[in-house]
């Protein structure tokens, strides 16, 4: 009796843990299946003027999620400059959102990078096992044209 009390909470801690703040859709995929498409957004933790949505499949009795997923980005506050001056501006970014999507160790990540000469946050999102003979990836970018956060220099165009 004890064994199954045991895995009656094991079950309602595995429920409680899938479970989401930063989700703000759920598409089912049909009535045959147990894939649904989730909807959620993360707010860039250090630009927090920048707000990214991303989709993927979630599939409920697998033991592994499929790898595809889209990202979104947009500004939705102020990006000053001191939010650019601390982020990482090393070509490989910095990763700032994770989540597992499987139990064999398989992520799905977003990495920020920093175009400097175009004035540009990239947001990536990808997956961090092969599947088919390629990693899945989505690219969304954010300018910095118009905000606060945006230098004039030799390159870049002036504002009219």
């Amino acid at each position: 009796m004890k064994s199954v009390y045991t895995t009656a909470l094991l079950a309602c801690a595995v429920l409680i843990s899938g479970c989401s703040n930063s989700e703000v859709g759920d598409v089912s995929l049909g009535l045959f299946t147990t894939k649904d498409i989730k909807l959620d957004f993360m707010n860039d933790p250090v630009v927090t003027g920048v707000t990214c949505h991303v989709a993927s499949v979630e599939a409920d009795l697998d033991f592994s999620d499929p790898s595809d997923s889209a990202i979104s980005c947009r500004q939705t506050g102020e990006i000053t400059a001191a939010m650019i001056a601390v982020i990482d501006k090393s070509k490989s970014g910095e990763v700032i959102f994770s989540k597992s999507k499987s139990i064999f160790f398989k992520n799905m990540k977003v990495r920020r990078i920093f175009d400097a000469e175009n004035q540009t946050l990239m947001y990536v999102s990808y997956s961090t096992k092969e599947t088919s003979g390629s990693y899945k990836h989505s690219l969304s970018t954010v300018p910095l044209w118009g905000t606060g956060a945006y230098q004039i220099t030799d390159s870049a165009p002036s504002p009219r």
